[in-house]
């Protein structure tokens, strides 16, 4: 009887595009060290509901596989490792920081008694720029440029798995992206955990403006950089100038906004006011008219009145949001949020598909508006049948038939269209001609 060969290492990765690429990091640590016949699980610590997801998830592929090796990393574990090593199919525990370093996957020792391997992140200070060649299976590129937080929202408990606010030297960074492009990437994707508290660790303190205007000169060749999420309070004039005149720079920025009651917001220990979230998108659309914002939204947060409450869905308008994440308020051990007097789970729920009605209500205008306009499109996806999936400078989901150009366009590659309604969840494109 042939003896199966061990496969490689699996890693399974929950929550933010942060984890995912750190899980490409792992994966090639992983590969690197002649890691087999394991899983490695990504966790998430952003609601409760996601630590119960992944100790699911846990349960579950070990029945599946019962002689694989079984480790756990990510947010949830660092917060609270001992929950993860109490389940006896858990093997062992690594930290945020530690999943991160090479030496964490050679010579793995399974057989030490402690299962966690979980060092203080507060006391990490740097954060490496780890210098991966995209990612896998993807046609756009992630490039982390800062980990942690130095801010303590009342809901949240990130800071306590990523740890404070670190950056990645702004030469690294530009080193790492003049690679990916080498590599053929056409569209790159800032990560992090609050990318807008960008510098203010290294010398000089460079801004995450200035990250960006220094990436638009020294990189000329890169096609698109998208910033993905930011805290609009933290906008400084540079990367005013780039949102506003760089058009490589996508009309497409995600915002953290939370909510749109002032009281609610102070509450949240936020750093804003609805009226500067509103001044912001207003500054912004004035000059770059064809940028869409999108913005996380947490509905039923403690003490929420109805009134408070229609505040957020007036903010939606206000700022014209369109790609919405919304969140029922979600209880976290530890955070003062939890302390305070809860609404009922019924009224999270009700207030959470409103807001996202309303969402689906802004990304069917956007579309309307969007109907025979010239776009370009970053093909990700491109099926046997010759259909193409990507998104448009706006992060607008398309589907493209390639018919007779099939053989001549590849997974990675910006094509010229024009956009046309197609399905509420989706635009029709066809080749400009």
């Amino acid at each position: 009887m042939t003896k199966s060969s061990p496969k490689r290492a699996e890693v399974v990765t929950f929550g933010c595009r942060l984890n995912s690429y750190e899980s490409e990091v792992m994966q090639n640590h992983a590969d690197a060290a002649g890691l087999e016949d394991a899983i490695i699980f990504n966790t998430c610590a952003v609601t409760a509901e996601a630590t119960r997801q992944a100790r699911q998830s846990i349960r579950r592929m070990k029945r599946e596989n019962p002689t694989k090796t079984v480790i756990v990393t990510g947010c949830a574990a660092q917060v609270d490792p001992e929950q993860f090593a109490q389940m006896d199919e858990v093997d062992t525990v690594i930290g945020n920081h530690e999943k991160l370093e090479a030496k964490s996957f050679l010579n793995l020792d399974l057989s030490q008694e402690e299962k966690v391997q979980v060092n203080d992140i507060f006391s990490v200070k740097e954060t490496a720029g780890h210098l991966i060649d995209g990612m896998a299976d993807r046609a756009r590129a992630f490039v982390q440029i800062q980990n942690g937080c130095d801010h303590r929202c009342t809901f949240c408990i990130i800071p306590y798995g990523r740890g404070n606010s670190r950056s990645v030297p702004m030469g690294e960074v530009v080193d790492q992206i003049k690679r990916l492009v080498g590599r053929g990437f056409q569209e790159v994707v800032f990560t992090g955990v609050d990318i807008t508290s960008y510098g203010a660790d290294l010398p000089g303190q460079p801004t995450l403006g200035v990250l960006v205007q220094k990436i638009m000169e020294f990189v000329p060749d890169l096609p698109r950089l998208r910033i993905s999420s930011i805290d609009s309070i933290e906008v400084d004039e540079p990367l005013y100038d780039a949102l506003i005149s760089e058009q490589r720079v996508m009309p497409h920025l995600h915002l953290s906004l939370q909510a749109g009651d002032n009281m609610i917001l102070k509450r949240m220990k936020r750093r804003h006011l609805r009226e500067e979230a509103i001044e912001f998108c207003t500054r912004v659309k004035k000059y770059r008219p064809d940028m869409v914002f999108g913005a996380d939204i947490i509905a039923g947060f403690p003490t929420e009145t109805e009134e408070m409450f229609l505040n957020s869905l007036k903010l939606v308008e206000e700022c014209d949001l369109t790609w919405l994440h919304v969140f029922p308020y979600s209880e976290r051990d530890g955070t003062p949020a939890a302390r305070m007097p809860q609404l009922e789970k019924a009224i999270r729920k009700e207030r959470a598909s409103r807001l996202r009605m309303l969402g689906e209500q802004q990304v069917q205008k956007l579309f309307k508006a969007s109907d025979g306009r010239s776009d370009r499109v970053l093909i990700e996806k491109i099926s046997e049948s010759g259909l193409a999936t990507g998104h448009s400078e706006q992060f607008i989901p398309v589907t493209l038939e390639l018919g007779a150009y099939a053989g001549n366009i590849a997974e990675g590659q910006i094509v010229d269209v024009i956009l046309s309604a197609h399905s509420d969840k989706i635009m029709k494109a066809t080749f400009k001609g």
